[in-house]
């Protein structure tokens, strides 16, 4: 059988070859491109810039600070001289050193006396000690009425990569997360972005009198998920005073967001499906710690 081709047949199968690869471009491509988050959002951008929702310290819609700390659980590349518990109670001070830090997986709960109340706009702010607006520490915000019931805020993290020790995150990519700025400004959480919730539903958790704020370092190498079921990226390895470094959580009882922000930028809800998302449908990960 003779198998060679004349210039004419040649032409057609290059031309049917083309158009098969053409077809399959456009069959796979959106495949792979919806299996990626969407960075269409834009959260609250860094402290000092328009349309910030960050908190700065000194605002005078501070009413009192957390007044006890318990269950501190280090994780893992925190030194001892950074697991002094007590240096994240009373107002925040706005430096790196008058902190407490979770190390990578670790978590500690404040506690507060009178209760935090639900009422209109951001009822408590979380404070971390990062020295500018790129490199953040992240970790998940959870409240109880009982010291034993908590719910999580729901969480977005659209980071698309891994991130280094000295790495950058951008904050308008960040959601629901405490850490978002830099040391000096806090980030609000309104409980009212609670109400929907399971726990609350049920009554397990009152949010007209959270007693505790527990704060739950994430590793940032992407083995914790978001609300969404997204990896969260942030600075990783890291050492010393590995994790999450608090310095402080406020109380305003409801107070405006600053003026200018996008008012209460809502986060996503948790996944519909039980399990989706980390633990019992909520954003998780699996950390071991140990207990000091």
């Amino acid at each position: 059988m003779d198998l060679a081709l004349t210039s004419g047949n040649s032409r057609f199968l290059h031309t049917k070859i083309n158009i098969r690869m053409v077809f399959l471009y456009f069959l796979i491509i959106p495949i792979f491109a919806s299996s990626s988050p969407s960075h269409a959002v834009s959260y609250s951008p860094p402290a000092g810039q328009a349309g910030s929702q960050a908190i700065p310290m000194n605002d005078p819609a501070f009413l009192y600070w957390a007044s006890g700390y318990k269950d501190y659980k280090t994780g893992k590349n925190v030194d001892s001289v950074w697991q002094t518990p007590a240096l994240a109670l009373g107002a925040a001070s706005g430096t790196s050193f008058d902190i407490v830090s979770l190390g990578e997986g670790g978590q500690i709960t404040l506690t507060f006396d009178p209760p935090i109340r639900n009422e209109s706009g951001w009822d408590f702010a979380v404070f971390e000690n990062a020295f500018n607006d790129y490199n953040l520490e992240l970790a998940y915000v959870e409240v109880s009425s009982n010291g034993i019931d908590f719910v999580r805020f729901p969480n977005v993290s659209l980071t698309p990569d891994p991130v280094s020790t000295y790495g950058s995150v951008d904050a308008t990519l960040i959601n629901g997360l405490a850490g978002k700025y830099r040391q000096g400004y806090g980030t609000p959480f309104d409980l009212s972005n609670l109400s929907g919730q399971e726990e609350v539903q049920s009554g397990k958790v009152d949010l007209s009198r959270i007693t505790c704020v527990r704060i739950i370092d994430i590793v940032g190498d992407g083995t914790c998920l978001d609300s969404q079921g997204h990896a969260i990226y942030d600075p990783y390895p890291t050492f010393g005073s590995g994790g999450f470094d608090l310095d402080a959580i406020g109380v305003s009882n409801g107070a405006p967001y600053p003026e200018g922000s996008e008012n209460e930028i809502p986060a996503p809800a948790p996944p519909e499906k039980e399990g989706e998302a980390g633990f019992g449908g909520q954003s998780g990960c699996f950390i071991e710690t140990a207990i000091n």
